[in-house]
């Protein structure tokens, strides 16, 4: 009788909705640490931690207004030797990279996040809202 060889059954993404204020930065950080295997490195530990940290705060500040009835929406999953993280609020405002002086003290966010993701864009959410999704390699480099 022949050996069959079935497919890799993926890892379901992990999902959470937290309320639009600085609580949820924390909770969700440590939500998404916790949802990676027990053997991840402690590099893409810290990675995910603080892609977490810096768009859950972009969220909060910029999309969802510190309103704890707009919700924010993460995802997290791993496919194509990276661990995906998108985080979805309803604002309207697109994201986007600034230019930073050495006084400035806020803006270091998406500078931060360009840093340690391989990728990461601004998807549009429909009927309202926005995506960015942010993508980190699983076995560095």
């Amino acid at each position: 009788m022949p050996v069959l060889h079935r497919p890799r059954v993926p890892t379901a993404p992990a999902h959470w909705k937290f309320p639009g204020n600085p609580a949820s930065v924390q909770r969700a950080r440590r939500a998404v640490v916790e949802a990676l295997p027990a053997d991840s490195t402690p590099q893409l530990t810290d990675d995910i931690a603080l892609l977490t940290s810096e768009l859950v705060t972009n969220a909060v500040r910029h999309g969802t207004g510190y309103d704890d009835e707009q919700l924010i929406e993460l995802i997290l999953w791993p496919a194509d030797g990276h661990y995906w993280l998108a985080v979805s609020d309803p604002g309207e405002g697109r994201p986007a990279v600034r230019a930073l002086t050495l006084d400035a003290r806020r803006g270091r966010g998406l500078v931060l996040v360009e840093a340690i993701s391989a990728a990461w864009a601004v998807v549009p959410r429909h009927p309202n809202g926005k995506s960015v999704v942010a993508g980190v390699r699983l076995y560095g480099g």
